[in-house]
């Protein structure tokens, strides 16, 4: 209650949240208007049985469900930084312009990620459009309406984005991470409401045993999301108290048992509808080898041990990748060299950063097996127990616990500002 008393006290602090809940809400008035000339029924029916839709719907931030003008949400956003991120490793121009050359490379780097997201959106748009078609989800469009619609969807993208940015400069949190939590904050009176509809006595305890796991799984993720490995570092300092002397002064560097984030599983849920939404856009080919492909593939992802495995694998493969490209242990070792500093036991240069290395995988395994364990359990539940309702429900805790324990500590820090 102080610290609320503090946030509404402070007209600064005051006028930046009020100013988050203003964008927040104008999103989700946009994701209620849908797009002219589509009826939304058939849609709605089709939705309901597709996880695959399901976990498009959450990245668009609910929009996907309604048909709406933003229907794409911030996905085409996220694709184009994850890109521009896997661009780092091989270009090294692109590193140094992020890494090396402060906020003006920082901002040219973020510029050429916005960029990209107007491409992505137009494909994108089209690719989702016909594959609603072809699933007989939405009518059949003529090319005027189809070029209408994929003009509107690509602007709402960038509206949604423009929108997320200026929740960056004027609000407080990411201003994209935001609008994802607030369509996965939007959708649980509607998931609830359908599980009521369907809800029968005998299910009682197992709805026990559900809640209790899910109490367990948010304070899991709170522990490892917070959690740090100090590595003891000591700084040797010339001093002259009468004669030459040397002053150590001893601290920490922080390692993050989850130097990724939420990262991989968006980029492991890239990777995974990529096929998806191939086979089922071919899956009504005129050509019988695709057809067959397609099929092929429809049915391997429909098993939900296939599915989780995969996802599993992806979630660990890319938690090593990113924690690998956003934290370095050379340029780590270099840095405290040069300021003087060394890890008790070990010369500074490259047996620092070897040791760095090593702690970092050791410690980044831990993490990634635990983001994976996360990201299937939804799976592994429905598989369990035969309730269809659990869907994303792991993705979408994980992503809501991360903004939130997110915005805290900004909140925090614009407190501890305030009080300076």
């Amino acid at each position: 209650m102080k610290t609320i008393k503090a946030i509404f006290s402070d007209r600064t602090m005051r006028n930046r949240i009020l100013f988050v809940f203003f964008v927040l809400i104008i999103t989700r008035l946009l994701a209620s208007i849908p797009i002219p000339g589509v009826s939304t029924e058939n849609l709605a029916q089709f939705l309901q049985n597709n996880s695959f839709f399901g976990l498009l719907n959450i990245f668009a931030g609910g929009g996907l469900s309604a048909f709406s003008i933003v229907m794409l949400g911030v996905g085409p956003y996220i694709t184009g930084s994850i890109i521009m991120q896997l661009m780092t490793v091989l270009s090294p121009r692109l590193k140094e312009m992020y890494q090396e050359e402060g906020e003006i490379g920082r901002r040219r780097f973020v510029q050429y990620g916005r960029m990209l997201t107007l491409p992505l959106a137009i494909l994108q748009g089209f690719a989702l459009i016909t594959l609603l078609e072809r699933q007989n989800a939405i009518s059949q469009l003529a090319t005027p309406d189809l070029i209408g619609n994929i003009a509107i969807v690509t602007g709402g993208t960038m509206l949604m984005m423009w929108l997320g940015e200026q929740i960056n400069e004027h609000g407080i949190g990411n201003g994209v991470s935001l609008i994802i939590f607030a369509g996965i904050v939007a959708a649980l009176p509607q998931s609830l409401g359908q599980f009521f509809v369907t809800f029968d006595v005998a299910q009682i305890p197992m709805l026990v045993a559900l809640t209790a796991l899910t109490l367990v799984v948010i304070a899991g993720i709170v522990y490892v999301t917070e959690a740090e490995r100090p590595v003891p570092v000591t700084y040797a300092r010339q001093a002259r108290i009468g004669s030459s002397s040397t002053i150590t002064n001893s601290t920490y560097l922080p390692l993050r048992l989850n130097q990724a984030g939420v990262v991989p599983i968006i980029f492991a849920i890239s990777i995974l509808l990529f096929p998806q939404l191939l086979s089922q856009l071919f899956a009504t080919s005129s050509q019988a080898v695709l057809q067959a492909i397609a099929r092929s593939v429809n049915t391997a992802l429909a098993n939900q041990w296939i599915y989780g495995g995969l996802y599993f694998l992806l979630v660990v493969m890319f938690t090593y990748f990113y924690t690998a490209v956003m934290f370095d242990p050379e340029k780590t070792a270099d840095n405290l060299q040069k300021n003087g500093a060394f890890i008790p036991g070990f010369r500074p240069g490259l047996a620092t950063a070897e040791y760095i290395g090593y702690v970092l995988a050791r410690i980044t395994l831990f993490g990634a097996v635990f983001l994976g364990l996360v990201a299937v359990l939804p799976v592994i539940v429905q598989a369990i127990t035969g309730l269809t309702a659990i869907q994303v429900g792991g993705t979408s805790l994980l992503i809501a616990i991360s903004v939130v324990l997110d915005l805290i500590k900004k909140v925090d820090a614009q407190l501890s500002m305030r009080e300076y």
